[in-house]
Protein backbone atom coordinates (compact mmCIF):
# COMPACT_ATOMS: atom_id res chain seq x y z
CA UNK A 1 0.00 0.00 0.00
CA UNK A 2 1.00 3.15 -0.81
CA UNK A 3 2.91 5.68 1.67
CA UNK A 4 2.68 3.46 4.26
CA UNK A 5 -1.38 2.68 4.02
CA UNK A 6 -2.45 -0.78 5.74
CA UNK A 7 -5.35 -2.24 4.93
CA UNK A 8 -6.77 -2.42 8.38
CA UNK A 9 -5.97 1.39 8.48
CA UNK A 10 -7.93 1.88 4.99
CA UNK A 11 -10.58 0.05 6.58
CA UNK A 12 -10.74 1.89 9.80
CA UNK A 13 -10.36 5.61 7.59
CA UNK A 14 -13.45 4.26 5.82
CA UNK A 15 -15.51 3.00 8.47
CA UNK A 16 -14.92 6.49 10.79
CA UNK A 17 -16.20 8.38 7.36
CA UNK A 18 -19.43 6.60 7.83
CA UNK A 19 -19.11 6.40 11.43
CA UNK A 20 -18.77 10.59 11.36
CA UNK A 21 -21.62 11.12 9.49
CA UNK A 22 -24.25 10.64 12.19
CA UNK A 23 -22.00 9.84 15.05
CA UNK A 24 -24.11 10.26 18.86
CA UNK A 25 -22.75 13.24 20.66
CA UNK A 26 -20.38 12.72 23.88
CA UNK A 27 -19.46 15.15 26.44
CA UNK A 28 -15.72 15.62 26.22
CA UNK A 29 -13.09 13.76 28.46
CA UNK A 30 -12.90 16.76 30.38
CA UNK A 31 -16.55 16.80 31.12
CA UNK A 32 -16.29 13.37 33.03
CA UNK A 33 -12.46 14.78 34.88
CA UNK A 34 -14.78 17.69 36.30
CA UNK A 35 -17.70 15.42 37.56
CA UNK A 36 -15.57 13.17 39.23
CA UNK A 37 -13.54 16.07 40.57
CA UNK A 38 -16.94 17.41 42.07
CA UNK A 39 -18.17 13.99 43.68
CA UNK A 40 -14.58 13.53 45.16
CA UNK A 41 -14.59 17.41 46.87
CA UNK A 42 -18.52 16.31 47.92
CA UNK A 43 -17.11 12.69 49.96
CA UNK A 44 -14.27 14.51 51.42
CA UNK A 45 -16.75 17.33 52.62
CA UNK A 46 -19.77 15.56 53.80
CA UNK A 47 -17.94 14.02 57.43
CA UNK A 48 -17.11 17.42 57.84
CA UNK A 49 -19.92 18.95 57.54
CA UNK A 50 -22.34 16.15 59.13
CA UNK A 51 -20.05 16.58 62.27
CA UNK A 52 -20.32 20.69 62.57
CA UNK A 53 -22.08 22.32 65.69
CA UNK A 54 -22.02 25.72 63.81
CA UNK A 55 -25.23 27.80 63.04
CA UNK A 56 -25.82 29.72 59.99
CA UNK A 57 -28.45 32.11 59.34
CA UNK A 58 -30.24 32.29 55.78
CA UNK A 59 -33.47 34.37 55.11
CA UNK A 60 -33.75 35.02 58.99
CA UNK A 61 -33.58 31.49 59.89
CA UNK A 62 -31.83 29.98 61.92
CA UNK A 63 -29.96 26.45 60.51
CA UNK A 64 -27.65 24.10 61.66
CA UNK A 65 -24.83 23.27 58.87
CA UNK A 66 -24.97 19.79 59.16
CA UNK A 67 -28.37 19.80 57.57
CA UNK A 68 -26.63 20.46 54.53
CA UNK A 69 -24.79 17.11 54.87
CA UNK A 70 -27.69 15.85 52.46
CA UNK A 71 -27.41 18.30 49.65
CA UNK A 72 -24.44 17.95 49.33
CA UNK A 73 -24.42 14.48 49.00
CA UNK A 74 -26.77 14.72 46.28
CA UNK A 75 -24.92 17.00 44.30
CA UNK A 76 -22.42 14.29 44.11
CA UNK A 77 -24.73 11.63 43.28
CA UNK A 78 -26.03 14.31 40.19
CA UNK A 79 -22.44 14.05 39.42
CA UNK A 80 -22.48 10.45 39.10
CA UNK A 81 -25.75 10.54 37.48
CA UNK A 82 -24.55 13.30 35.11
CA UNK A 83 -21.30 10.62 34.00
CA UNK A 84 -24.15 8.16 33.03
CA UNK A 85 -26.25 10.12 30.91
CA UNK A 86 -23.11 11.94 28.99
CA UNK A 87 -19.84 9.75 28.91
CA UNK A 88 -21.50 6.86 27.68
CA UNK A 89 -20.19 3.72 28.78
CA UNK A 90 -16.80 4.87 30.33
CA UNK A 91 -18.73 7.60 32.43
CA UNK A 92 -21.18 4.19 33.43
CA UNK A 93 -18.26 2.07 34.59
CA UNK A 94 -16.59 5.30 36.73
CA UNK A 95 -19.87 5.90 38.32
CA UNK A 96 -20.49 2.23 39.24
CA UNK A 97 -17.31 1.81 40.70
CA UNK A 98 -17.32 4.94 42.45
CA UNK A 99 -20.40 4.02 44.44
CA UNK A 100 -19.63 0.44 45.12
CA UNK A 101 -16.66 1.79 46.94
CA UNK A 102 -18.27 3.73 49.11
CA UNK A 103 -21.04 0.91 49.98
CA UNK A 104 -17.79 -0.37 52.83
CA UNK A 105 -16.64 3.04 53.98
CA UNK A 106 -20.27 3.56 54.65
CA UNK A 107 -20.84 0.34 57.00
CA UNK A 108 -17.22 0.35 58.40
CA UNK A 109 -18.54 4.09 59.89
CA UNK A 110 -21.45 2.90 60.68
CA UNK A 111 -20.34 -0.48 62.53
CA UNK A 112 -16.92 1.03 64.16
CA UNK A 113 -18.00 4.60 65.17
CA UNK A 114 -21.69 4.29 65.17
CA UNK A 115 -22.24 7.32 62.49
CA UNK A 116 -26.00 6.35 62.40
CA UNK A 117 -26.48 9.72 60.35
CA UNK A 118 -24.58 7.65 57.02
CA UNK A 119 -27.44 5.48 56.98
CA UNK A 120 -29.38 7.73 54.55
CA UNK A 121 -26.37 7.71 52.67
CA UNK A 122 -26.23 3.85 51.97
CA UNK A 123 -30.19 4.49 50.98
CA UNK A 124 -29.20 7.24 48.73
CA UNK A 125 -26.30 5.80 46.80
CA UNK A 126 -28.50 1.83 46.05
CA UNK A 127 -30.67 4.57 44.69
CA UNK A 128 -28.53 6.36 42.84
CA UNK A 129 -27.26 2.97 41.29
CA UNK A 130 -30.31 1.68 40.62
CA UNK A 131 -30.99 5.20 38.80
CA UNK A 132 -27.37 5.26 36.66
CA UNK A 133 -28.35 1.37 35.57
CA UNK A 134 -31.32 2.18 34.20
CA UNK A 135 -30.12 5.08 32.55
CA UNK A 136 -27.56 3.13 31.15
CA UNK A 137 -29.67 0.09 29.91
CA UNK A 138 -31.99 2.72 28.14
CA UNK A 139 -29.35 4.38 26.61
CA UNK A 140 -27.82 1.39 24.92
CA UNK A 141 -31.15 0.18 23.57
CA UNK A 142 -31.82 3.81 22.15
CA UNK A 143 -27.80 3.93 20.81
CA UNK A 144 -28.66 0.50 19.41
CA UNK A 145 -31.59 1.83 17.60
CA UNK A 146 -29.93 4.69 16.58
CA UNK A 147 -27.02 2.56 15.24
CA UNK A 148 -29.88 0.81 12.80
CA UNK A 149 -31.34 4.34 11.76
CA UNK A 150 -27.57 5.36 10.88
CA UNK A 151 -27.14 2.64 9.12
CA UNK A 152 -30.36 2.83 7.12
CA UNK A 153 -29.45 6.57 6.68
CA UNK A 154 -26.14 5.90 5.32
CA UNK A 155 -26.50 2.56 3.28
CA UNK A 156 -27.91 1.68 0.18
CA UNK A 157 -30.40 -0.73 0.87
CA UNK A 158 -30.35 -2.65 -1.91
CA UNK A 159 -26.55 -3.20 -2.57
CA UNK A 160 -25.08 -2.42 1.14
CA UNK A 161 -22.91 -0.03 0.03
CA UNK A 162 -23.29 3.51 1.30
CA UNK A 163 -25.69 5.47 -0.29
CA UNK A 164 -26.57 9.42 -1.64
CA UNK A 165 -26.39 10.59 1.44
CA UNK A 166 -23.15 9.26 2.92
CA UNK A 167 -21.07 10.22 -0.18
CA UNK A 168 -22.32 13.87 -0.43
CA UNK A 169 -21.47 13.85 3.84
CA UNK A 170 -17.83 12.29 2.66
CA UNK A 171 -17.64 15.14 0.47
CA UNK A 172 -18.71 18.20 2.51
CA UNK A 173 -15.92 17.02 5.26
CA UNK A 174 -13.31 16.58 2.52
CA UNK A 175 -14.00 19.85 0.99
CA UNK A 176 -13.82 21.56 4.79
CA UNK A 177 -10.47 19.83 4.69
CA UNK A 178 -9.09 21.36 2.13
CA UNK A 179 -7.98 17.61 1.07
CA UNK A 180 -7.25 16.86 -2.52
CA UNK A 181 -9.40 13.97 -4.06
CA UNK A 182 -10.81 13.18 -7.35
CA UNK A 183 -14.88 12.56 -7.37
CA UNK A 184 -15.77 9.90 -10.11
CA UNK A 185 -19.38 9.70 -11.65
CA UNK A 186 -20.43 6.00 -13.16
CA UNK A 187 -23.40 5.11 -15.14
CA UNK A 188 -24.16 1.58 -15.98
CA UNK A 189 -24.87 1.48 -20.12
CA UNK A 190 -27.59 0.25 -21.48
CA UNK A 191 -28.83 -1.19 -18.01
CA UNK A 192 -32.58 -0.72 -18.77
CA UNK A 193 -32.48 -3.04 -21.40
CA UNK A 194 -31.94 -5.93 -18.34
CA UNK A 195 -34.82 -4.90 -16.85
CA UNK A 196 -36.90 -4.86 -19.61
CA UNK A 197 -36.05 -8.06 -20.88
CA UNK A 198 -35.49 -9.70 -17.83
CA UNK A 199 -37.75 -7.95 -14.79
CA UNK A 200 -36.37 -5.49 -12.46
CA UNK A 201 -35.56 -9.02 -9.68
CA UNK A 202 -33.09 -9.95 -12.10
CA UNK A 203 -32.04 -5.67 -12.71
CA UNK A 204 -31.50 -5.99 -8.39
CA UNK A 205 -29.48 -9.02 -8.54
CA UNK A 206 -27.00 -7.43 -10.60
CA UNK A 207 -26.72 -4.34 -8.91
CA UNK A 208 -26.01 -6.10 -6.24
CA UNK A 209 -22.95 -8.11 -7.65
CA UNK A 210 -21.66 -5.33 -9.27
CA UNK A 211 -21.90 -3.37 -5.82
CA UNK A 212 -19.84 -6.12 -4.08
CA UNK A 213 -17.08 -6.42 -6.77
CA UNK A 214 -16.63 -2.65 -6.29
CA UNK A 215 -16.84 -2.61 -2.54
CA UNK A 216 -14.21 -5.31 -2.50
CA UNK A 217 -11.60 -3.42 -4.03
CA UNK A 218 -12.85 -0.13 -2.34
CA UNK A 219 -12.33 -2.19 1.10
CA UNK A 220 -9.74 -4.37 0.59
CA UNK A 221 -7.58 -1.16 -0.72
CA UNK A 222 -7.06 -3.92 -3.44
CA UNK A 223 -6.47 0.10 -6.24
CA UNK A 224 -3.27 1.16 -4.03
CA UNK A 225 -5.52 4.42 -3.50
CA UNK A 226 -8.40 5.00 -0.78
CA UNK A 227 -11.45 4.73 -1.89
CA UNK A 228 -15.10 5.49 -1.71
CA UNK A 229 -17.77 3.66 -3.48
CA UNK A 230 -21.42 4.83 -3.20
CA UNK A 231 -24.58 4.03 -4.92
CA UNK A 232 -26.24 7.30 -6.43
CA UNK A 233 -30.03 6.19 -7.31
CA UNK A 234 -31.21 3.47 -10.10
CA UNK A 235 -27.58 2.47 -11.87
CA UNK A 236 -25.83 5.89 -10.96
CA UNK A 237 -22.73 5.29 -8.57
CA UNK A 238 -20.15 7.93 -7.37
CA UNK A 239 -16.31 7.14 -6.12
CA UNK A 240 -14.71 8.76 -4.27
CA UNK A 241 -10.41 8.78 -4.72
CA UNK A 242 -7.69 10.04 -2.08
CA UNK A 243 -4.42 9.45 -1.65
CA UNK A 244 -2.75 9.67 -4.87
CA UNK A 245 0.24 10.84 -6.35
CA UNK A 246 -0.69 11.46 -9.92
CA UNK A 247 -3.69 11.48 -12.68
CA UNK A 248 -2.46 8.15 -14.17
CA UNK A 249 -2.70 6.41 -10.67
CA UNK A 250 -6.44 8.15 -10.65
CA UNK A 251 -6.86 6.17 -14.26
CA UNK A 252 -5.59 2.86 -12.70
CA UNK A 253 -7.72 2.80 -10.16
CA UNK A 254 -11.00 3.64 -12.61
CA UNK A 255 -9.53 1.13 -14.60
CA UNK A 256 -9.90 -1.45 -12.04
CA UNK A 257 -13.82 -0.62 -11.38
CA UNK A 258 -14.07 -1.21 -15.08
CA UNK A 259 -12.26 -4.09 -15.18
CA UNK A 260 -14.50 -5.90 -13.01
CA UNK A 261 -17.21 -5.31 -15.15
CA UNK A 262 -15.49 -7.59 -17.71
CA UNK A 263 -16.65 -10.79 -16.20
CA UNK A 264 -20.34 -12.11 -16.86
CA UNK A 265 -22.93 -11.73 -14.52
CA UNK A 266 -24.90 -14.94 -14.15
CA UNK A 267 -28.46 -14.52 -12.34
CA UNK A 268 -30.96 -17.07 -12.60
CA UNK A 269 -28.68 -19.31 -15.41
CA UNK A 270 -28.65 -16.38 -17.48
CA UNK A 271 -24.94 -14.84 -18.32
CA UNK A 272 -24.92 -10.86 -18.40
CA UNK A 273 -22.17 -8.46 -19.29
CA UNK A 274 -22.48 -4.68 -18.87
CA UNK A 275 -20.27 -2.11 -19.18
CA UNK A 276 -20.14 1.23 -17.72
CA UNK A 277 -19.50 5.41 -18.22
CA UNK A 278 -16.90 6.78 -16.47
CA UNK A 279 -16.04 10.54 -15.97
CA UNK A 280 -14.58 12.30 -13.01
CA UNK A 281 -13.07 15.77 -11.83
CA UNK A 282 -10.63 16.50 -9.05
CA UNK A 283 -11.18 19.18 -6.16
CA UNK A 284 -9.67 21.80 -6.11
CA UNK A 285 -8.03 22.02 -9.56
CA UNK A 286 -11.43 21.54 -11.76
CA UNK A 287 -13.67 23.30 -8.65
CA UNK A 288 -12.87 24.12 -5.21
CA UNK A 289 -17.42 23.66 -4.49
CA UNK A 290 -18.62 20.34 -3.90
CA UNK A 291 -21.80 21.38 -5.90
CA UNK A 292 -19.72 22.07 -9.16
CA UNK A 293 -17.37 19.43 -8.75
CA UNK A 294 -20.64 16.62 -8.93
CA UNK A 295 -21.79 18.44 -11.95
CA UNK A 296 -18.60 18.71 -13.70
CA UNK A 297 -18.12 14.77 -12.49
CA UNK A 298 -21.28 14.00 -14.52
CA UNK A 299 -20.34 16.45 -17.27
CA UNK A 300 -17.73 14.10 -18.42
CA UNK A 301 -19.36 10.99 -17.22
CA UNK A 302 -21.81 12.12 -20.20
CA UNK A 303 -19.08 12.90 -22.19
CA UNK A 304 -17.93 9.41 -21.80
CA UNK A 305 -21.43 7.80 -22.80
CA UNK A 306 -22.06 10.08 -25.75
CA UNK A 307 -18.57 8.42 -27.01
CA UNK A 308 -20.63 5.64 -27.49
CA UNK A 309 -16.86 3.67 -26.01
CA UNK A 310 -17.03 1.54 -22.81
CA UNK A 311 -13.46 1.89 -22.56
CA UNK A 312 -12.46 5.74 -22.31
CA UNK A 313 -12.64 7.81 -19.17
CA UNK A 314 -13.11 10.98 -19.66
CA UNK A 315 -11.47 13.79 -17.16
CA UNK A 316 -13.88 17.59 -16.66
CA UNK A 317 -12.66 20.48 -19.08
CA UNK A 318 -14.09 23.55 -19.55
CA UNK A 319 -15.14 22.31 -23.17
CA UNK A 320 -17.93 19.97 -21.56
CA UNK A 321 -19.51 23.06 -19.85
CA UNK A 322 -22.41 23.54 -22.15
CA UNK A 323 -24.72 24.43 -19.49
CA UNK A 324 -24.44 28.38 -19.61
CA UNK A 325 -24.70 27.99 -24.02
CA UNK A 326 -27.77 26.35 -23.54
CA UNK A 327 -29.21 28.92 -21.19
CA UNK A 328 -27.93 31.65 -24.01
CA UNK A 329 -29.49 29.89 -27.08
CA UNK A 330 -32.51 29.75 -24.44
CA UNK A 331 -32.78 33.66 -23.79
CA UNK A 332 -32.33 34.23 -27.76
CA UNK A 333 -35.27 31.53 -28.75
CA UNK A 334 -37.82 33.54 -26.46
CA UNK A 335 -36.44 36.86 -28.13
CA UNK A 336 -36.74 35.54 -31.39
CA UNK A 337 -40.60 34.35 -30.43
CA UNK A 338 -41.42 37.77 -29.20
CA UNK A 339 -39.82 39.39 -31.75
CA UNK A 340 -40.59 37.69 -34.77
CA UNK A 341 -37.47 36.36 -35.15
CA UNK A 342 -38.82 32.47 -36.44
CA UNK A 343 -39.32 32.33 -40.00
CA UNK A 344 -38.76 29.78 -42.66
CA UNK A 345 -36.84 28.14 -45.57
CA UNK A 346 -38.29 25.96 -48.34
CA UNK A 347 -36.45 22.90 -49.33
CA UNK A 348 -37.89 21.54 -52.91
CA UNK A 349 -38.73 18.13 -53.42
CA UNK A 350 -38.26 16.55 -56.91
CA UNK A 351 -38.83 12.98 -58.05
CA UNK A 352 -36.55 11.55 -60.50
CA UNK A 353 -37.75 13.68 -63.48
CA UNK A 354 -36.72 16.82 -61.79
CA UNK A 355 -40.44 17.10 -61.61
CA UNK A 356 -41.46 19.42 -58.63
CA UNK A 357 -42.57 17.36 -55.91
CA UNK A 358 -43.62 20.13 -53.20
CA UNK A 359 -41.52 21.91 -50.34
CA UNK A 360 -40.11 20.96 -47.14
CA UNK A 361 -40.22 24.24 -44.44
CA UNK A 362 -37.19 24.40 -42.70
CA UNK A 363 -37.18 26.59 -39.24
CA UNK A 364 -34.70 29.49 -39.14
CA UNK A 365 -34.13 31.56 -36.36
CA UNK A 366 -32.69 35.04 -35.97
CA UNK A 367 -31.23 36.46 -33.16
CA UNK A 368 -32.11 40.33 -32.10
CA UNK A 369 -29.08 42.06 -34.00
CA UNK A 370 -30.10 39.89 -36.95
CA UNK A 371 -27.43 36.88 -37.19
CA UNK A 372 -28.56 33.87 -37.91
CA UNK A 373 -28.53 30.69 -35.27
CA UNK A 374 -28.32 27.73 -36.82
CA UNK A 375 -30.85 25.20 -36.78
CA UNK A 376 -28.69 22.44 -35.36
CA UNK A 377 -27.71 25.13 -32.39
CA UNK A 378 -31.45 26.56 -31.68
CA UNK A 379 -33.43 23.07 -32.33
CA UNK A 380 -31.85 20.85 -30.04
CA UNK A 381 -32.20 23.39 -27.27
CA UNK A 382 -35.92 24.29 -28.10
CA UNK A 383 -36.79 20.58 -27.57
CA UNK A 384 -34.51 20.23 -24.22
CA UNK A 385 -36.41 23.28 -22.75
CA UNK A 386 -40.10 22.63 -23.99
CA UNK A 387 -40.18 25.29 -26.97
CA UNK A 388 -40.24 23.56 -30.14
CA UNK A 389 -44.04 23.35 -30.11
CA UNK A 390 -43.80 27.13 -30.26
CA UNK A 391 -41.27 27.29 -33.17
CA UNK A 392 -43.48 24.45 -34.86
CA UNK A 393 -46.19 26.51 -34.89
CA UNK A 394 -44.92 29.78 -35.84
CA UNK A 395 -43.41 28.31 -39.05
CA UNK A 396 -46.40 26.44 -39.60
CA UNK A 397 -48.31 29.70 -39.97
CA UNK A 398 -46.24 31.63 -41.61
CA UNK A 399 -45.16 28.96 -44.01
CA UNK A 400 -48.84 27.69 -44.77
CA UNK A 401 -49.86 31.95 -45.58
CA UNK A 402 -47.43 31.55 -48.41
CA UNK A 403 -47.54 28.08 -49.42
CA UNK A 404 -51.45 29.29 -50.21
CA UNK A 405 -51.11 32.16 -52.05
CA UNK A 406 -48.79 29.81 -54.01
CA UNK A 407 -51.10 27.05 -54.59
CA UNK A 408 -53.59 29.77 -56.48
CA UNK A 409 -50.99 31.68 -57.89
CA UNK A 410 -49.37 28.57 -59.87
CA UNK A 411 -52.62 25.92 -59.44
CA UNK A 412 -49.98 23.51 -59.29
CA UNK A 413 -50.64 20.17 -57.34
CA UNK A 414 -47.63 20.39 -55.02
CA UNK A 415 -46.87 19.43 -51.41
CA UNK A 416 -46.18 21.49 -48.20
CA UNK A 417 -44.32 19.18 -45.87
CA UNK A 418 -44.04 20.38 -42.22
CA UNK A 419 -42.18 18.69 -39.37
CA UNK A 420 -43.85 18.07 -35.90
CA UNK A 421 -42.52 17.36 -32.99
CA UNK A 422 -43.46 14.64 -30.16
CA UNK A 423 -44.12 17.75 -28.34
CA UNK A 424 -46.38 19.61 -30.88
CA UNK A 425 -48.63 16.34 -31.98
CA UNK A 426 -49.72 15.34 -28.45
CA UNK A 427 -51.00 18.48 -27.67
CA UNK A 428 -54.67 18.55 -27.19
CA UNK A 429 -55.52 21.30 -29.60
CA UNK A 430 -53.22 19.94 -32.91
CA UNK A 431 -55.75 18.88 -34.81
CA UNK A 432 -58.18 21.41 -34.38
CA UNK A 433 -54.99 23.98 -34.83
CA UNK A 434 -53.74 22.27 -38.71
CA UNK A 435 -57.71 22.57 -39.51
CA UNK A 436 -57.68 26.39 -38.88
CA UNK A 437 -54.73 27.36 -40.72
CA UNK A 438 -55.34 25.12 -43.59
CA UNK A 439 -59.05 26.81 -43.99
CA UNK A 440 -57.48 30.16 -43.31
CA UNK A 441 -55.02 29.84 -45.78
CA UNK A 442 -57.40 27.73 -48.32
CA UNK A 443 -54.93 24.92 -48.38
CA UNK A 444 -56.50 21.29 -49.66
CA UNK A 445 -55.53 19.11 -47.12
CA UNK A 446 -54.35 16.36 -49.67
CA UNK A 447 -51.71 19.21 -50.04
CA UNK A 448 -50.23 19.44 -46.86
CA UNK A 449 -47.92 16.63 -45.70
CA UNK A 450 -47.13 16.24 -42.01
CA UNK A 451 -43.39 14.51 -41.15
CA UNK A 452 -43.33 12.74 -37.79
CA UNK A 453 -39.86 10.98 -36.47
CA UNK A 454 -39.88 7.11 -36.08
CA UNK A 455 -38.87 7.69 -32.33
CA UNK A 456 -42.63 9.37 -32.04
CA UNK A 457 -43.75 5.64 -32.69
CA UNK A 458 -41.30 4.43 -29.31
CA UNK A 459 -42.16 6.84 -27.40
CA UNK A 460 -45.87 7.65 -27.84
CA UNK A 461 -46.99 4.85 -29.62
CA UNK A 462 -51.11 4.89 -28.65
CA UNK A 463 -51.47 8.48 -28.67
CA UNK A 464 -50.00 9.42 -31.76
CA UNK A 465 -51.58 6.42 -33.73
CA UNK A 466 -54.61 8.62 -32.48
CA UNK A 467 -53.22 11.77 -33.92
CA UNK A 468 -51.94 10.24 -37.18
CA UNK A 469 -55.49 8.05 -37.96
CA UNK A 470 -57.10 11.88 -37.59
CA UNK A 471 -54.76 13.46 -39.80
CA UNK A 472 -55.34 10.22 -42.57
CA UNK A 473 -59.22 11.02 -41.89
CA UNK A 474 -58.96 14.86 -43.07
CA UNK A 475 -56.66 14.09 -45.79
CA UNK A 476 -53.79 14.91 -44.82
CA UNK A 477 -50.38 13.40 -45.82
CA UNK A 478 -47.68 11.66 -43.16
CA UNK A 479 -43.93 10.94 -43.63
CA UNK A 480 -41.82 9.55 -41.23
CA UNK A 481 -38.54 11.03 -41.08
CA UNK A 482 -34.93 10.14 -40.28
CA UNK A 483 -36.51 6.19 -41.39
CA UNK A 484 -33.67 3.55 -39.97
CA UNK A 485 -31.91 6.19 -37.67
CA UNK A 486 -34.30 4.58 -34.60
CA UNK A 487 -35.15 1.04 -33.24
CA UNK A 488 -38.40 1.45 -34.78
CA UNK A 489 -40.07 -2.59 -35.47
CA UNK A 490 -41.62 -3.56 -38.81
CA UNK A 491 -44.84 -4.05 -36.03
CA UNK A 492 -44.75 -0.64 -35.64
CA UNK A 493 -44.31 0.92 -38.90
CA UNK A 494 -47.39 -1.70 -40.18
CA UNK A 495 -49.51 0.14 -37.78
CA UNK A 496 -48.64 3.35 -39.06
CA UNK A 497 -50.96 4.64 -41.69
CA UNK A 498 -48.21 6.96 -43.63
CA UNK A 499 -47.63 7.63 -46.87
CA UNK A 500 -43.89 8.39 -46.91
CA UNK A 501 -40.52 7.01 -46.09
CA UNK A 502 -37.60 9.30 -45.28
CA UNK A 503 -34.16 8.13 -45.71
CA UNK A 504 -31.73 10.21 -43.52
CA UNK A 505 -29.01 11.90 -44.83
CA UNK A 506 -26.70 9.90 -43.05
CA UNK A 507 -27.21 6.47 -45.21
CA UNK A 508 -27.26 8.34 -48.19
CA UNK A 509 -23.88 9.98 -47.73
CA UNK A 510 -22.12 6.49 -47.23
CA UNK A 511 -24.49 4.67 -49.85
CA UNK A 512 -21.53 4.45 -52.17
CA UNK A 513 -19.02 3.82 -50.01
CA UNK A 514 -19.69 -0.15 -50.11
CA UNK A 515 -21.92 -2.53 -51.91
CA UNK A 516 -23.23 -3.63 -48.58
CA UNK A 517 -24.92 0.01 -47.43
CA UNK A 518 -26.08 0.27 -51.09
CA UNK A 519 -28.04 -2.67 -50.55
CA UNK A 520 -28.66 -1.86 -47.19
CA UNK A 521 -30.81 1.39 -48.63
CA UNK A 522 -32.03 -0.47 -51.28
CA UNK A 523 -33.59 -2.52 -48.93
CA UNK A 524 -35.31 0.19 -47.27
CA UNK A 525 -36.60 1.19 -50.36
CA UNK A 526 -37.91 -1.72 -51.13
CA UNK A 527 -39.49 -2.56 -47.74
CA UNK A 528 -41.04 1.04 -48.07
CA UNK A 529 -42.79 0.19 -51.39
CA UNK A 530 -43.89 -3.79 -50.54
CA UNK A 531 -45.79 -1.43 -47.33
CA UNK A 532 -47.17 1.31 -50.06
CA UNK A 533 -45.25 4.18 -49.29
CA UNK A 534 -43.46 6.06 -51.23
CA UNK A 535 -40.00 6.45 -50.64
CA UNK A 536 -37.61 10.35 -50.50
CA UNK A 537 -34.46 10.24 -49.81
CA UNK A 538 -32.40 13.34 -48.14
CA UNK A 539 -29.34 15.41 -48.26
CA UNK A 540 -28.76 13.55 -52.38
CA UNK A 541 -25.39 16.42 -52.74
CA UNK A 542 -23.70 14.44 -55.73
CA UNK A 543 -24.88 13.40 -59.18
CA UNK A 544 -23.53 9.71 -58.49
CA UNK A 545 -25.90 9.57 -55.41
CA UNK A 546 -28.55 10.57 -57.43
CA UNK A 547 -27.57 8.02 -60.05
CA UNK A 548 -27.48 5.35 -57.69
CA UNK A 549 -30.93 6.21 -56.24
CA UNK A 550 -32.56 6.35 -59.73
CA UNK A 551 -30.59 2.39 -60.42
CA UNK A 552 -32.84 1.39 -56.48
CA UNK A 553 -35.81 2.74 -58.05
CA UNK A 554 -36.18 5.83 -55.10
CA UNK A 555 -39.21 7.84 -55.56
CA UNK A 556 -37.85 11.37 -54.54
CA UNK A 557 -34.74 12.82 -53.95
CA UNK A 558 -34.25 15.85 -51.86
CA UNK A 559 -31.06 17.67 -51.13
CA UNK A 560 -28.33 20.17 -52.39
CA UNK A 561 -27.65 18.36 -55.90
CA UNK A 562 -31.19 20.14 -57.01
CA UNK A 563 -32.44 22.60 -54.56
CA UNK A 564 -30.85 24.20 -51.51
CA UNK A 565 -33.28 25.94 -48.71
CA UNK A 566 -34.71 28.76 -50.35
CA UNK A 567 -36.52 32.16 -49.24
CA UNK A 568 -39.99 32.70 -50.01
CA UNK A 569 -39.67 34.30 -53.23
CA UNK A 570 -36.85 31.81 -54.69
CA UNK A 571 -39.10 29.07 -54.01
CA UNK A 572 -42.14 31.09 -55.70
CA UNK A 573 -39.87 31.53 -58.69
CA UNK A 574 -38.79 27.87 -58.67
CA UNK A 575 -42.41 26.68 -58.35
CA UNK A 576 -43.43 29.11 -61.30
CA UNK A 577 -40.61 27.87 -63.33
CA UNK A 578 -41.27 24.31 -62.76
CA UNK A 579 -45.00 24.44 -63.49
CA UNK A 580 -43.97 26.10 -67.07
CA UNK A 581 -41.75 23.42 -67.74
CA UNK A 582 -44.34 20.44 -67.13
CA UNK A 583 -47.40 22.11 -68.29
Amino acid sequence: MKKGTSESTKKRLLQKTLDGLDASRRAPRSFLVLMLLIHAVTSVTIPQISRAQTVVTLWGMQIPVAAFAGVVSSLGNICLIMLAVFCGKLGFFAAFIVLLAQFPMLAVNILRSHAYNSIPGIFSNILTLIAIVIIYVNIRQTEKYQDRIRNQAVTDSLTGIPNRFACSELLVSLVEQGKKFVAASIDLNNFKSINDSMGFGTGNEALKVIASRWKAIADGGLSGTLDFIARLSGDEFALVIRDYDSEEEVLNTIRQYMNVLCEKLTIDNCDFYVSASFGYAEYPTDSNKMDNLISYADAAMLEAKRSGNSDLIVRFTRDLLKEEHTLEIEKKIHAALENDGIFFQLQPQYDMNQKLRGFEALARMRDEEGKLISPGEFIPVAEKVGLIDKIDVTVFRKAAAFFGKLLRKTNADITLSVNVSVRHLMKNDFLQETREVLERNGIPTKNLEVEITESVMIDSAERALQCINSLKEMGVQIAIDDFGTGYSSLSYLNSFPADLLKIDKSFVDKMNDSDSMRQYVAAIISMGHIMGFDVISEGVEQQQQMETLQSIHCDFIQGFLWGRPLSAEDAEKVAMDNAEKFR
